[in-house]
């Protein structure tokens, strides 16, 4: 027969553990976001400001875009095309160049965080001006698409007055505007001046 050791927990690792979960509690009983900092980091922050200043779109919801576009991942590229880090489609920016009058575009530029956000914020701009602010339309017309969104609008799938979740066709956009709008909200709890 063979014998089992016990395995014991050394008062050190003990020590390590009270240590790790006092600092944790310490961190939630005085609200002190750092954790959720962690998660939902600010990267390019003064890239997206800037652009966001310049554009007139809230810079949160441009992070939140990003945050679920990309996962900050600047070299990024969807299995439809999509690149970088606000996930642009070429076609898309290329008619936000001409649009900006930028004769120096190129594709490859959808992989420069600073192109990449100044086209996807400017992008997010013009969808704010057609759909009257509406955060629920703009970013489910990022995702699914201008068009789609003014077709849900017309044929009356969709109230731009009071729309839900629940009231966007396509399962694809709705779970984005979900994840980007849950994203928005934490961005505005940890990071609203």
């Amino acid at each position: 027969m063979v014998k089992r050791r016990k395995k014991r927990w050394t008062l050190g690792a003990k020590l390590m553990i009270f240590f790790v979960i006092a600092i944790l509690a310490a961190f939630s009983i005085l609200n002190i976001p750092i954790l959720e900092k962690v998660i939902y980091p600010y990267p390019n922050q003064e890239i997206i400001e800037n652009y966001a200043t310049l554009y007139g779109v809230d810079p949160l919801l441009v992070v939140s875009v990003i945050r679920e576009e990309s996962k900050f991942d600047s070299k990024s590229e969807s299995h439809k095309g999509a690149k970088g880090l606000m996930q642009l489609m070429p076609s898309t920016a290329q008619s936000i160049a001409e649009s900006l009058g930028d004769k120096t575009y190129r594709e490859e530029d959808l992989l420069n965080p600073e192109k990449n956000i100044q086209y996807g914020t400017w992008y997010l701009a013009s969808l704010q001006k057609v759909f009257a602010n509406n955060t629920t339309l703009v970013t489910a017309a990022y995702n699914g698409g201008r068009g789609h969104v003014q077709e849900w609008i017309k044929n009356g799938q969709i109230n731009p007055n009071k729309i839900s979740l629940q009231d966007i066709p396509f399962k694809e956009t709705r779970d984005y505007v979900g994840r980007v709008l849950n994203s928005y909200g934490k961005y505005v709890k940890l990071y609203r001046k």
